[in-house]
């Protein structure tokens, strides 16, 4: 009778191993956008992955308020899969520093609510008295190459743009590791002025879902840093 029961639980423990479970885990969960002015619209792209062994299905994204616009480019992943939720943040009327949250719901049993948080120093604009000024903007913040084989070396090409009114400098380009090599044609971009900056992505030794970041450094006051982040699920073999 013993044996049997034991059994029993066994084969329960197996059928039950069969199964299992999403797990939500983003890249960063707080962010700083630092000094921006008031009446600024700014957006940061937060990246969520599924660190399970089950389909995640994000079921809704809340802001703590009306002035944030949070929206995911897609809600059900597969695991090693990821997404971008894209927050908006409008400062109109808003002085001083701000802290803000953006709720992810989903089916996540250990996490079905997952915090995500972002910070800034809104300034009035009278208070603004730095006067011409650079403004460093990249056309995409985030890249998501997909699903690549093991070894390939991947490309890609954003525009870097100086949307201000004064000559901007790019004093440094970071990659965060050996396996991406970024390069811009010009370092120095007038008023309106673009250039483009080319990245390859070194996938050798690399395995599963993988996040990489490029960050551009310059003389842009509001925003001395800028980073684009590199996702890719390798494939061995």
């Amino acid at each position: 009778m013993k044996k049997l029961i034991v059994v029993y639980f066994l084969t329960v423990l197996s059928v039950f191993a069969q199964f299992g479970n999403p797990k939500i885990v983003p890249l960063e969960q707080e962010y700083n956008f630092g000094d921006i002015i008031e009446g600024e619209k700014v957006t940061h792209d937060f990246i969520i992955f599924n660190r399970g062994t089950d389909k995640l299905v994000i079921d809704k994204v809340k802001a703590s308020c009306g002035c944030t616009a949070a929206n995911p480019t897609k809600t059900e992943l597969l695991p090693e899969d990821s997404t971008t939720i894209q927050v908006e943040f409008n400062t109109l009327r808003r002085i001083g520093p701000q802290k803000k949250f953006v709720y992810v719901f989903s089916n996540d049993p250990e996490t079905p609510q997952l915090r995500l948080q972002f910070s800034a120093n809104v300034i009035k604009k009278e208070q603004n008295k730095v006067g011409s000024t650079p403004d460093l903007k990249l056309s995409k913040y985030s890249h998501n190459f997909g699903n690549v084989k093991q070894g390939v070396v991947l490309n890609l090409e954003i525009e870097v743009s100086n949307q201000g009114d004064d000559k901007l400098k790019i004093n440094e380009i970071k990659s965060s590791c050996g396996c991406t090599a970024a390069l811009m044609s010009s370092m120095e971009l007038s008023p309106n002025e673009s250039s483009e900056l080319k990245i390859k992505f070194d996938t050798k030794n690399l395995a599963g879902q993988i996040a990489r970041t490029v960050t551009l450094f310059s003389n842009d006051p509001k925003h001395p840093s800028r980073v684009l982040t590199l996702i890719a699920n390798i494939e061995e073999g």
